[in-house]
């Protein structure tokens, strides 16, 4: 398997079902929410789209607050589905977005995290799956899903290394923009 290499010009970030009633029944929450504001914040800086979707949200809720106010314009879509792809709008939204490579986070790890991963990857695209803004309701199941994924050629990595791939290096505004979150 070759290493992944994103580039910000190359990349969309896809969150998934990070929702109000949802996420209070994840393992280890709080840190997930943390990281997913981090890649938020970084997306919008270095104007990377994000698309987010929502697991059947007239009974799981809307995106978690905090979150919400970050997606900015970003595409947020419906789904029954547990792949993203299953999600009215998904495939051409992505397509809009003209990138080849996908950073992907969310929850459940082992589930929508895990098929939407996948799919990504069957269709081509160079797929990252930020380890620790992922979850599931139980801790097992996250670390299996991320054991499969890594397997299956899908790169698992810390959200630091995601951002810090996207800038390439310092000195730039972005990077001085985003350094104060990753002090």
């Amino acid at each position: 398997m070759e290493p992944v290499r994103l580039r910000a010009e190359k990349c969309v970030f896809v969150m998934i079902d990070l929702q109000e009633k949802l996420v209070p029944a994840m393992s280890g929450i709080e840190p997930v929410l943390y990281e997913a504001e981090r890649l938020l914040k970084s997306a919008a800086v270095l104007k990377i789209p994000v698309l987010a979707t929502e697991q059947y949200p007239k009974g799981l809720g809307a995106t978690v607050p905090p979150l919400r106010g970050l997606l900015g314009s970003a595409a947020v879509m419906d789904k029954t589905s547990f792949s993203c792809f299953g999600a009215d709008g998904f495939a051409a939204a992505l397509a809009r977005c003209g990138r080849r490579s996908a950073v992907v986070f969310g929850i459940e790890s082992h589930i929508c995290v895990f098929s939407t991963a996948m799919e990504l990857k069957e269709r081509g695209y160079d797929v990252a799956v930020v380890e620790e803004a992922c979850a599931s309701r139980n801790r097992r199941h996250h670390e299996l899903a991320m054991r499969n994924l890594l397997a299956a050629g899908v790169a698992v990595l810390p959200a630091e290394t995601v951002v810090y791939q996207l800038l390439d290096r310092s000195g730039t505004p972005e990077f001085k923009a985003l350094l104060p979150l990753f002090k």
